[in-house]
């Protein structure tokens, strides 16, 4: 451990900010002061499903905590689960999720490794993945460990309940998955296991099979789910309410500014360094007018950009959102697109006299230039007063541009590009 090691007081004041619960407390305890009285870190485990190529600001809850550890001088494990990934995580879900193939797998795991980086430290982490345990068992050695746990157990936990009160089908292998991230516990002779509110089920079981297997059973310490940009559910990329932390700078800034006040205090809480004391400070300041909320989300958005990007981006970010939506006005950076009439199919026009220009569907341009996804959401977004062009709100689904002609396209808040039409 490093040369200056925190009391046991000091280190659970860090491990318990933002915790949801620890199980059990007196526990960890007692595994800190035998650390510090034998100068052996603890092993402290995260596992994470590459269920998609990406991590978001949710994902960080936990990595943030790994970190809180790493920087105690305990030793953090960031366990992919390449073969648990194979099942897919029943927690949660009403049905039974469809198991990744081994390539996607495989893919997503890739990614993860590069990102995790920009928290943890890469000389202190280990990275490890649970198919190195798993891929050798035989068969008997999955039916031993089967016998371990039975199903009255595993109907205890809540979303296999609910779903065999509603006679609504649980496949054999969703009770393998707790059994198998418990099991990993045990092939890692963690200390301390994290993981979401949703997965204290699967964490416990991990306690119950280190007993088994004649281990002293884990801490297990559960972190909040992170609410997404939308103040209400579960931060998640198939909801849209997500910030990718390989997100470009730009948009990352963008959208922490888009949060609520009472948000923009949770996100503060989960997603920095900042202590309780200094928290309860800022909620007093912002209670008594001594702070403007706005500003203090702008350092929540800088601080978060310049974590995944850099302090320049940061305020190069900070300085251009003043400009775009304080001063109403264009970006310096805008990107700008040149679509070719030959190259685009997906614009429908007809020739009009020279002088009048051609007039484009304008939904097929919003998708072409990038700025929606699909002519229904860009027929939406018109709809709703969202659409301006050259800075006036468009109503229309058509308008004029003429060859060598550029036009400033604006969707939502931050979304800009400039488009010319060419021959």
């Amino acid at each position: 451990m490093e040369n200056y090691v925190k009391s046991v007081t000091e280190q659970l004041a860090l491990i318990k900010q933002g915790c949801q619960e620890i199980i059990r407390e007196e526990e960890l305890k007692v595994r800190l002061e035998k650390s510090i009285a034998s100068g052996k870190p603890l092993r402290v485990k995260a596992g994470f499903d590459p269920t998609a190529p990406d991590l978001h600001l949710g994902h960080t809850v936990l990595i943030q905590k790994l970190k809180h550890f790493q920087d105690l001088g305990h030793q953090v494990i960031f366990l992919i689960g390449d073969f648990t990934g194979l099942i897919g995580d029943p927690s949660g879900k009403s049905e039974t999720r469809p198991p990744l193939t081994e390539e996607e797998v495989k893919a997503n795991a890739a990614t993860y490794e590069r990102q995790i980086f920009k928290i943890l430290d890469p000389e202190k982490t280990l990275i490890d993945f649970n198919s190195r345990w798993m891929k050798p068992l035989k068969a008997q050695d999955v039916i031993r460990l089967a016998a371990r746990y039975t199903v009255a157990r595993m109907l205890e936990r809540d979303d296999f309940h609910k779903r065999y009160a509603s006679q609504t089908p649980i496949s054999i292998h969703e009770f393998l998955y707790p059994l198998i991230q418990g099991y990993d516990s045990v092939a890692l002779e963690a200390d301390v296991e994290l993981g979401g509110t949703d997965q204290k089920f699967n964490l416990l079981v991990g306690r119950d099979l280190q007993r088994e297997y004649g281990q002293t059973p884990q801490v297990v310490l559960t972190m909040p789910l992170l609410e997404g940009l939308d103040g209400v559910q579960k931060m998640s990329k198939s909801l849209g309410n997500y910030v990718g932390i390989d997100e470009p700078a730009k948009e990352m800034f963008g959208k922490l500014m888009s949060i609520s006040d009472n948000l923009m205090l949770r996100y503060y809480e989960l997603l920095t360094d900042i202590t309780p004391n200094e928290l309860s400070n800022l909620k007093k300041d912002l209670e008594e007018g001594k702070k403007h909320p706005r500003q203090v989300k702008e350092d929540l958005a800088k601080e978060i950009v310049t974590r995944y990007h850099s302090a320049d981006a940061a305020e190069h970010e900070a300085r251009e959102f003043i400009r775009v939506l304080r001063e109403k006005e264009v970006p310096e950076d805008i990107e700008e697109i040149i679509l070719k009439k030959d190259n685009i199919p997906a614009i429908r026009f007809q020739s009009l006299p020279a002088d009048k220009g051609i007039d484009i569907d304008l939904p097929y341009l919003l998708v072409a230039a990038g700025t929606a996804a699909s002519t229904s959401e860009a027929r939406r977004l018109i709809n709703q007063g969202g659409v301006q062009v050259d800075g006036e709100k468009v109503t229309e689904m058509k308008i004029k541009l003429s060859p060598s002609e550029s036009r400033i396209l604006k969707v939502g808040k931050r979304r800009f590009k400039k488009v010319m039409l060419s021959d």
